[in-house]
């Protein structure tokens, strides 16, 4: 199974990137009493950071169409 590169940087080093916020959050600022669902866990920190970074790195691009001035 070949891998694609571009697919790689524009879907996985955000996720990566966001995965490591969500723990770095966890760990310099989370609750440690675990009374916060989301930064009580390092597992669930983690997953959230990664699925931010999912939707931040989610081109937003759409393609040109023909606009009715271009005619």
């Amino acid at each position: 199974m070949k891998i694609d590169k571009k697919y790689f940087l524009k879907r996985g080093i955000p996720i990566l990137l966001g995965g490591i916020g969500g723990y770095l959050y966890y760990y310099y600022i989370g609750c440690y009493n675990g009374s916060c669902p989301i930064t009580g866990s390092p597992y669930i920190s983690t997953l959230y950071g990664g699925a931010i970074g999912l939707i931040l790195g989610m081109s937003n691009k759409t393609k040109k169409t023909e606009d009715a001035n271009d005619r």
